[in-house]
């Protein structure tokens, strides 16, 4: 499973509105428009890279993880992590075999 990893909080700055974050990525000069999970997504990868397992267990702490039907959290984050990589908000972290080094 990929390790990813997220740029430091001061590349992004961010305005909470109506239920979205309003993300302007410094190094790509682009705007985003984000929902949740992604933004919580985004902070708890400020604490390390990690693997969508790991994110799931970060999150599950402080918010309801997954959509009520039994749905993998993991998996969801998997999911939400492609898109944020499509986008260039994460990237898969250097390693071996998916793992950080380290």
């Amino acid at each position: 499973m990929p390790v990813y990893r997220v740029d430091p909080p001061a590349c992004r700055l961010s305005v909470e509105a109506e239920g979205m974050t309003l993300l302007y990525h410094r190094p790509s000069g682009i705007t985003h428009v984000l929902l949740p999970p992604a933004p919580e997504i985004l902070t708890a990868l400020a604490d390390g890279p990690a693997d969508p397992a790991t994110l799931a267990a970060r999150l599950a702490v402080s918010h309801a993880i997954g959509d009520g039907d039994g749905e993998d959290a993991a998996a969801v984050i998997a999911a939400r992590l492609g898109e944020l990589a499509a986008v260039g908000l994460v990237a898969v972290a250097p390693g071996i075999g998916g793992r950080v080094a380290g």
